[in-house]
């Protein structure tokens, strides 16, 4: 096997870091709350050491040839939480998005989004807009922030959009596929997550990318989110190239 880097200490022994490394990889990010609790800390510490650790996973997977990491921000669910709690995770979005900008023009990362950012404030939205744009020529991976996403919402919009084309005789019913779907969805332009990582040890999808993961490979660690590491995330791209993907055959 071929070295990686100077992180050859770090590497599963098992990990091909040169060939069968999925092209799109899916995160839930859980377990924020529950880590901060543990130390006795504030949940928005909780929440800041997990954006570092979001940080230091896009560089290991664009490192690894990784070349989209779609990752669950904000749910249509967070609106529930407490306004403290959503005030926290909103500065923090701005928080990060300032702070990381920098890096992402240099370590070529393009900063995408999926969801209905319509309910977030203007500035958020402002920040969010002209990161992407300062970072559209990003060519090592693509960091997709599902924001305001919910999987029933994203097919909910595909299907509106579908039903107003019928409506207008844009569309006869029969063209109705699954690859029309598909080309509706927030994701049409990353396609399918080839892997779906979830951290905290939760064993659901939680309504993140359901039409989309319907193939994907999943692999679920009992690790909280702030403490998902390098060698956690070598962990589960090993573990997926030791599967077969027959993809339903």
């Amino acid at each position: 096997m071929s070295s990686f880097s100077d992180n050859d200490h770090l590497v599963d022994n098992s990990l091909d870091v040169q060939t069968n490394i999925p092209r799109h990889v899916a995160i839930i990010m859980d377990g924020n709350r529950r880590w901060a609790k543990k130390k006795f800390l504030p949940i928005g510490e909780g929440h800041r050491k997990g954006a570092e650790t979001l940080t230091k996973i896009v560089e290991v997977a664009s490192k690894l040839g990784v070349k989209i990491l779609t990752v669950f921000a904000f749910s249509t669910e967070n609106w529930s939480r407490p306004n403290y709690e959503i005030s926290i995770l909103l500065d923090l979005l701005k928080l990060y998005l300032l702070k990381e900008k920098r890096n992402m023009i240099k370590n070529g990362i393009r900063l995408e989004s999926i969801g209905d950012l319509n309910p977030f404030p203007d500035d958020v939205k402002k920040i969010l807009e002209e990161t992407k744009k300062e970072t559209s020529s990003g060519d090592k991976i693509q960091l997709v922030l599902a924001l305001n996403y919910g999987g029933r919402d994203d097919l909910k919009r595909a299907m509106r959009g579908i039903a107003a084309d019928i409506k207008e005789a844009k569309l006869e019913k029969d063209d109705v596929t699954e690859e029309l779907i598909s080309s509706r969805l927030d994701t049409a332009r990353f396609g399918d997550p080839d892997l779906f990582i979830r951290s905290s040890g939760e064993k659901r999808v939680s309504n993140f990318l359901l039409w989309q993961i319907s193939y994907s490979e999943l692999f679920l660690t009992d690790v909280l989110w702030p403490d998902f590491g390098e060698k956690d995330f070598y962990e589960a791209v090993s573990e997926y190239q030791k599967r077969e993907r027959r993809l339903g055959a």
